[in-house]
């Protein structure tokens, strides 16, 4: 005989939740506690917790209790009417409503508040749809299989118990359909119950017999026998091992499926299995397999794989295959708190994650996948080093010495000098932006890492294949744009496209000019013209003044002898004074020319930056000389 457990069954989420709650709370309180109602259904469960001093009450026994009592409400939650009973009542309530059955109560009560009709598919009885019903005034309509909905308003919200069977939640839908112009629907039977029915089926169209585990009053166990019996006649519902009648372990059966409720715990399980085959003749599937690992060691460093059970705001809840959940907060998946968890990490999805602390105060064991990521991050940034490939890091502080940045949670280094090629006197402007680097140390002492970081060499190549482009691309003769990137006395030294060219202070203008910052400024932005280059030795001579026609062109046309012409006194010397005519032309007036009297130096009659009016005497293009006359004006 071959004996096959169901790929699903037994605990649910919720529930194993709630026993482990309420074992964890009487270790707190270390005193009687008290559970309103049973916390399951399943009288083994139930005995089992009173040997832990933890009694079921029901609501009519809580003048019994007093101040300070510990009571816990149970998985199927219960009517927002009685949470508040207990609290004013001054008990210490321990909320263990599994978080899908809390979420629905929150779809009522919020629906309810916008004026919409509430209908609840499900078992009206059912102590999980009373609980529904008491978040919108016990005003839902409640059905199992559409009937009584001929009149039910124009806006209609409809939820449904999370143990309901998939056919009557679509059989009720059609009739909404039908009657109804608005409604929304959340389908809210939860996953587990709707695969453990899915499997349930399946195995069930396979076997001689079928036996059903779990409590006789337990809601989505008879659901179970009932989808069973539509496909094996020979079906079987049992608490226990014990129920299982021993003719049936000698009947001549070939094989047995076995499933169970949410509220079943695996010790059960295991002992039905047990007593069935003797021979331990039994199929080792996925569902036993989890059963035999949850006795597993789980040691913090060790990476883990789980299944996302729930999510809400602040965590998230895995079944990593051990005896109690694992529990991963939000801040250990992401640091920014404007993130949606619910975006992060979706039920049913497997995640890889890291554990962090054995046993929370709460009894979960902690995860983190940011320090899974950490670690994967540790070993790029070393391989990055191995390899002398890139990475690219966010820089999230500045300081004096240099730049802090982050690779996946990582502290990453970048001194002061290994910024840019350049002294980078404000660091502040990096602040924020995401940057390319080499990684230049990693080494690992007294359990600290250090991490360096340079831009330098990745620079150096940018700067070094832009350089080869631009040089490619200059030619002698052309007209190029540059930036004045640093002024010397004898010149100005320009970039072009990343090439530095001398512009020489004879170059800058036909004028006579002292120093070059008398006529540009660093980062001015000029046109030149490339008057030789040296490739081979990456020389690059440069001329403002070449792109300016020569003023001496035609100057006896523009300066013709005889005539009065307007100048500026731009110099002295002993023979005479030298007035600007316009830039890069000048005449000279002997000292006998500047005056009717006799003086011994120029500066005795004028002074550097005077205008003055003087005649022109003569014009001599090929030396390029004009001599004036300020006498002959002065005589006229």
């Amino acid at each position: 005989m071959n004996i096959y457990l169901a790929d699903k069954a037994g605990f649910c989420f919720g529930v194993k939740r709630a026993v482990q709650e309420a074992l964890k709370v009487k270790i707190k309180y270390d005193k009687r506690i008290f559970t309103l109602g049973p916390l399951i259904h399943n009288n083994d469960v139930v005995e089992h917790l009173k040997k832990n001093d933890i009694y079921p009450i029901e609501l009519d026994e809580l003048y019994t209790l007093k101040a300070e009592d510990v009571i816990i409400i149970r998985s199927h939650g219960v009517p927002l009417s009685t949470k508040i009973i207990l609290e004013e009542k001054g008990l210490i309530v321990v909320d263990a409503t599994c978080p899908f059955v809390s979420n629905i109560q929150h779809i009522v009560k919020k629906h309810y508040e916008l004026s919409y009709t509430i209908i609840i598919v499900g078992d009206r009885l059912h102590p999980e749809v009373i609980g529904i019903n008491g978040w919108c005034g016990d005003n839902a309509i409640i059905t199992k299989d559409g009937t009584g909905l001929e009149n039910i308003g124009s806006r209609v919200c409809v939820v449904a118990q999370t143990t309901e069977k998939q056919v009557n939640w679509e059989k009720v839908l059609s009739v909404i359909i039908k009657n109804c112009k608005e409604f929304i629907g959340f389908n809210t039977i939860c996953k587990a119950t709707s695969e453990r029915q899915i499997c349930a089926r399946e195995l069930s169209k396979k076997v001689d017999m079928m036996v059903v585990i779990g409590g006789k009053n337990s809601s989505n166990t008879t659901k179970l026998y009932e989808i069973c019996s539509e496909n094996c006649k020979n079906t079987i519902h049992v608490e226990n091992s014990n129920e299982i009648p021993n003719e049936l372990i000698y009947d001549n059966i070939k094989s047995i499926g076995v499933t169970a409720g949410a509220s079943t715990p695996d010790w059960i399980i295991k002992e039905a299995i047990l007593k069935m085959d003797d021979e331990k003749n039994f199929e080792i599937n996925e569902q036993l397999e989890f059963m035999k690992n949850n006795d597993t060691q789980i040691a913090v460093g060790q990476v883990i794989k789980g299944e996302v059970i729930s999510v809400n705001e602040k965590e998230a809840f895995l079944n990593i295959g051990y005896k109690v959940d694992g529990i991963l907060p939000k801040n250990e998946v992401t640091k920014d708190e404007n993130e949606n968890l619910n975006d992060l990490i979706k039920p049913g999805e497997e995640v890889e994650v890291k554990v962090i602390k054995r046993r929370s105060d709460d009894g979960y064991v902690v995860l983190s996948k940011i320090e899974l990521q950490r670690e994967k991050a540790y070993d790029e940034i070393n391989k990055s080093k191995e390899n002398n490939s890139t990475i690219n890091i966010k820089i999230r502080d500045v300081s004096n010495a240099g730049l802090v940045g982050s690779y996946k949670g990582v502290r990453v280094f970048i001194p002061a000098s290994h910024v840019e090629l350049y002294h980078s006197s404000n660091l502040q402007e990096y602040l924020g932006k995401e940057l390319t680097v080499n990684i230049i140390e990693y080494s690992e002492y007294n359990n600290k890492t250090r991490i360096v970081a340079s831009r330098r060499e990745l620079l150096k190549s940018e700067k070094n294949k832009a350089e080869e482009i631009t040089w490619a691309a200059l030619e002698k003769d052309t007209t190029v744009q540059g930036e004045v990137k640093r002024l010397t006395d004898f010149g100005a030294f320009v970039e072009i496209n990343g090439v530095d060219g001398l512009l020489h202070v004879s170059e800058i203008s036909w004028g006579r000019i002292n120093k070059p910052g008398d006529v540009l400024k660093v980062g001015d932005v000029i046109k030149v013209s490339i008057l030789d280059i040296d490739k081979e030795k990456k020389k690059l001579s440069l001329s403002m003044k070449k792109l300016i026609e020569n003023p001496w062109n035609n100057i006896d046309l523009k300066y013709p002898v005889g005539n009065i012409v307007m100048g500026k006194v731009v110099r002295f010397a002993n023979f005479g004074a030298f007035v600007e005519l316009e830039p890069g032309v000048d005449g000279l007036v002997h000292i006998s020319q500047i005056c009717n009297v006799r003086i011994n130096k120029p500066e005795n009659a004028l002074k550097i930056g005077e205008v003055v009016k003087a005649k022109i005497l003569d014009v001599d293009k090929e030396q390029k000389k004009i001599g004036l006359s300020i006498r002959e004006v002065d005589e006229v």
